[in-house]
């Protein structure tokens, strides 16, 4: 695509700012200004990936995958600030889940160890577990803030933190990780995956392009479930004080 042909796709950002300015929703300003940091950001890491690529030295893409790491556990500590130890807990949380995919696909040989693989398929995973951490503390918080009165009854009848909070946390979970889930079951029917479409625009064989659609599937469903499952054990001891009292939240 040259870039003669990129700006005339600016008539997509145009129909919503006339149809935002004719109906009067305000959105004009955050319209343009996510257009704007949208196209100033998406170059400025096409030219970064494509020194990476390059270059092709751990080092770099090592930073790379730091450096998304950093932007994804910042943006997900702002939804958890009631939670002691939110930073690093949701880095412990992505770190861990780069590490364990990244090895497996790595060491099996199901991708080998360049930055063409290792960087955007890390973005992915990291994109997927920074909202998969997000829509559970936000479900979570709203949990415990319906039940903090039963949470409270438990802990009276000498019920542990894990008994007392066990039902939202449950709860959480699973509602983080039905939105993975249920896009699952209407893949290539409802929709064609941007992995798989890019790849068939770009000229690759279709079947190749589903199986490789197929490994981030997969992915995503393992991100989902440790992101709900290892950020939730590890966020709610921080709930209770030493005296196992809940502490009311504070956003």
């Amino acid at each position: 695509m040259s870039f003669t042909a990129l700006a005339m796709t600016l008539i997509f950002v145009l129909l919503p700012l006339i149809l935002s300015k004719t109906l009067s929703l305000g959105l004009e300003k955050d319209t343009i200004i996510a257009t704007v940091r949208s196209i100033i950001q998406l170059m400025i890491v096409g030219y970064i990936l494509k020194f990476v690529f390059e270059a092709e030295h751990p080092v770099y893409i090592l930073l790379m995958v730091l450096l998304m790491i950093g932007a994804a556990v910042e943006n997900v500590r702002k939804k958890g600030l009631f939670i002691k130890g939110i930073t690093w807990k949701v880095g412990a949380t992505i770190i861990f889940i780069e590490i364990l995919t990244q090895g497996i696909l790595i060491g099996l040989n199901i991708t080998p160890p360049t930055a063409q693989y290792i960087i955007p398929i890390s973005g992915m995973v990291i994109g997927n577990a920074m909202v998969l951490s997000i829509l559970f503390l936000n479900r979570f918080t709203a949990e415990i803030e319906a039940h903090e009165d039963e949470t409270e009854l438990i802990l009276s009848l000498g019920g542990t933190p894990k008994q007392a909070i066990h039902t939202q946390l449950i709860s959480s979970i699973k509602a983080s990780m039905i939105p993975t889930i249920e896009s699952q079951k209407t893949m290539g029917l409802v929709q064609l995956p941007g992995m798989m479409s890019g790849q068939i625009i770009a000229g690759a064989d279709p079947i190749q392009a589903v199986m490789f659609q197929l490994l981030i599937v997969f992915l995503l469903l393992t991100t989902a479930a440790i992101s709900s499952v290892m950020l939730g054990f590890l966020s709610y001891p921080s709930l209770f004080n030493e005296r196992i009292q809940i502490i009311h939240l504070k956003k």
